[in-house]
């Protein structure tokens, strides 16, 4: 996070509430597979993600407002799934923190992405 989004990380934090997130495989013959991953038991998910305002710079160009959501390496059964990362979740008492950063304290900000939520995920061939 301190790489490329480091004007971001520890600035512009923000939540995107997730019930599912959905992640494309290649399939055994090439073809794009689409598999859905929900925690369970059903819950939703608070992940942890850093949003920016990038502003025009030419005449005619309008501003966007874009953000990325923060993953890190999947646990087991998404790993098995075939995949190599999953969304970060933060644990709710840590909502407050997360949202209003320290940027002096980049180590704190990192003990909440260290400490997240760690549910169990289930997934099936999306639709």
């Amino acid at each position: 996070m301190r790489g490329f989004w480091k004007g971001q990380y520890g600035h512009t934090h923000g939540l995107v509430l997730v019930d599912a997130f959905y992640e494309n495989l290649t399939g055994p013959d090439g073809t794009n597979v689409v598999l859905e991953f929900r925690p369970d038991p059903p819950q939703t998910l608070l992940v942890a993600c850093v949003w920016s305002h990038w502003r025009a710079t030419k005449p005619g160009e309008k501003d966007l407002l874009s953000f990325a959501i923060i993953t890190d390496d999947p646990p087991p059964e998404i790993a098995e799934a075939g995949h190599d990362r999953c969304p970060t979740p933060i644990k709710p008492e840590n909502i407050d923190a997360w949202l209003n950063p320290d940027a002096r304290d980049l180590d704190s900000i990192d003990a909440i992405l260290e400490n997240k939520l760690q549910p169990y995920y289930t997934h099936r061939i999306g639709t």
